[in-house]
């Protein structure tokens, strides 16, 4: 009696687990992932940080159109200072004689508001406006292409997801028929119909299923885990997998045509573009150092002497030219820096174009390899079944050994394994020859 409570306590600690795992379990679309992945992505709000920052250049290149102003003013203490007025003061005495006095300056103060609008700086600053205005349209695109990244690492980890899974479900199946074939083996041999080595053979069978299901077991804890974390879900959520998001897509096309959208729509070859137009608007921007600058100017004067001068509603306006000409052997040098930056923009836009026929020839074959792969195995999952379902009727007739039978049962499970791996494989696949064409983003909307 106190057995059988023993195993009923035991049973119940295996089974309690189970419900809860039941519990936690959460049915996951591949959409669903990738949104989720873009929400919680670390690279995402790295990227818009950097867009925000090249945003924010952007308007300071606009503001330097708006006017200066400076505002200053000072109080000061002075000394017995020596003033010789050119307008001599006079007093009148009792006597009538008018005579000469310096005034007493002990203190002074003045104020000054000083306004400069730019009229002309060679060109300068507009061409400031439009490579800062380049420079953002390619950290935009610099984000859409990372984006495009975390979607890939997120297709690829629910692709790995879904493998451990069915893994996990066919080693499972496999292992119940081992543990049927075992006890039918083993009912065999107590009846002296079977020899003992037959039955050793197919427990050792069973016991090698047993491992295996231990390895995908784990696999599936630590992918449900990392696909957790990507996805920012608790880690004791089980996530269930959409086995509709591994069907085969036949968009294929010609190799040239994805070559064509590749070169059309890749964010970082647009990026380099954009950065190429950046660089010739700097090489303008910094020629126009060698012309002056005209601004229109204006300020108010205000300023106290006591017993000195006191200067109110001094109103000024002017234009003023500034020009420096050491500009004429300094800013050469500039410009060849900026040419030089101009060259490498071009070089490494030439190097990712021939880098994106490489990737996208490269994509294509994977995919086209993954497809073929698809069809090999389903005709392999076929030949297996029909083969075991052989073997296992000449096994009962006696026309096969136990390791014919046992060597059918395994090929029998890993065609099955392949075959859901492959169309696993052709789904990442294709979404990779996406990425690499720059039409993720577009698809995956």
């Amino acid at each position: 009696m106190i057995y059988k409570s023993g195993m009923l306590l035991f049973a119940l600690s295996l089974l309690f687990p189970i419900i809860g795992t039941a519990q936690a379990e959460r049915n996951i679309s591949l959409g669903e992932a990738v949104e989720l992945s873009l929400k919680n992505s670390k690279q995402i709000k790295m990227n818009q940080a950097k867009v925000q920052e090249a945003t924010a250049m952007l308007h300071e290149a606009k503001d330097n159109r708006l006017p200066d102003m400076s505002i200053s003013a000072s109080y000061l203490r002075l000394t017995q200072p020596t003033v010789d007025l050119k307008v001599k003061l006079g007093s009148s005495s009792s006597s009538g004689e008018t005579k000469s006095s310096s005034p007493k300056v002990e203190q002074a103060s003045y104020g000054l508001v000083n306004v400069s609008m730019p009229l002309f700086a060679g060109n300068r600053i507009n061409n400031g406006i439009q490579s800062a205005k380049y420079l953002e349209q390619a950290a935009r695109l610099d984000a859409d292409k990372n984006r495009e990244d975390v979607v890939q690492n997120t297709i690829a980890a629910y692709s790995n997801l879904y493998k451990a899974r069915v893994a996990v479900e066919l080693v499972k199946e496999n292992l119940k028929e081992s543990r049927q074939r075992v006890s039918d083996f083993n009912n065999l041999e107590r009846n002296g119909l079977m020899a003992r080595n037959d039955l050793l053979k197919v427990q050792l069978q069973e016991d090698n299923v047993e491992l295996s299901l231990l390895d995908a077991e784990n696999n599936w804890k630590i992918t449900n885990i990392n696909m957790n974390l990507l996805l920012g879900l608790p880690e004791n959520v089980i996530l269930v997998p959409d086995t509709n998001s591994f069907s085969a897509t036949a968009d294929l096309g010609t190799l040239i045509d994805w070559e064509d959208k590749a070169l059309l729509n890749r964010k970082d070859a647009l990026a380099w573009n954009y950065r190429e137009k950046a660089a010739n608007a700097s090489i303008a921007a910094t020629k126009a150092e060698y012309y002056p600058s005209l601004a229109l100017t204006g300020g108010y004067i205000a300023a106290d002497v006591p017993n000195l001068i006191t200067l109110t509603n001094a109103l000024n306006v002017g234009i003023g030219v500034k020009y420096s000409p050491s500009t004429l052997w300094k800013t050469g040098a500039k410009v060849n820096n900026a040419t030089a930056k101009l060259e490498e923009a071009r070089i490494s836009q030439a190097m990712l174009n021939d880098n994106i026929r490489l990737q996208i020839n490269q994509s294509y074959q994977n995919y086209v390899l993954s497809l073929k792969k698809i069809e090999v195995y389903n005709k392999a999952v076929e030949q297996a079944q029909e083969n075991y379902r052989i073997v296992k009727n000449k096994y009962n007739n006696s026309l096969a050994t136990t390791t014919d039978l046992l060597d059918a049962d395994v090929a029998q499970l890993q065609a099955k394994l392949n075959y859901s791996f492959a169309k696993s494989d052709a789904m990442v696949a294709y979404n990779n020859l996406l990425q690499t064409a720059g039409l993720l983003n577009i698809k995956i909307k």
